[in-house]
This record gives C-alpha cells, structure tokens and sequence, in this order.
C-alpha cells in the first residue's frame, strides 16, 4: 500500500538477505524425539523426573542443554534442567 502512494524510487529495496538456520540435527538422535514431548513440557505442577531420567541417558544431552541456554528456552526439560534449574545456572554464569 504505502509504495502506491510514495514516489517512485524513494522506497528501498527490499532485503534479501536471510538469517541462518541452526543446526538442528542432533535432534533427530536424542531420546526425547523417540519419547514425545509430554514427558519434557509437562503440565504447571507436574513431575518432570520422567524427563530427567530419560534425559540422563541421552548422548545428546550436553547439546541439547547448549541449545536451550543459548536460545533461552524458557519451558520444558532441556539437556536433563528444568527451567528453573537452567535460570539458576544462568544466573551463576554471570
């Protein structure tokens, strides 16, 4: 709508550039693809100690806990860190 009404040329050219993906797959190998996620994005209240056990014996674990400091995945089990076990670990990095 706006280039209707603004002067030919005055607009810029629309960026083409794109943002890379990251890497997602070591998704594909760790266990929690294989389980589903409603053992790591429980229910407020819920027991998460399925998904740390499960995540105990993932080898992907250590990636997957990168993962969600990095992209500060706020819900869910991550790398075997509940949310509020990976803001304590957040705020001890500082």
């Amino acid at each position: 709508m706006i280039e209707r009404f603004s002067p030919h040329g005055t607009l810029p050219g629309m960026q083409t550039d794109t943002i890379p993906l990251p890497d997602l797959t070591w998704q594909e190998e760790a266990l929690c693809a294989q389980t589903g996620g409603d053992f790591f994005f429980p229910e407020p209240g819920s027991s998460v100690r399925e998904a740390k056990r499960i995540c105990g014996l993932c080898p992907i674990r250590a990636a997957c806990l990168d993962y969600a400091m990095n992209n500060d995945m706020r819900f869910g089990v991550w790398g075997g860190m509940s949310e509020k076990e990976r803001l304590q670990l957040r705020r001890t990095a500082r």
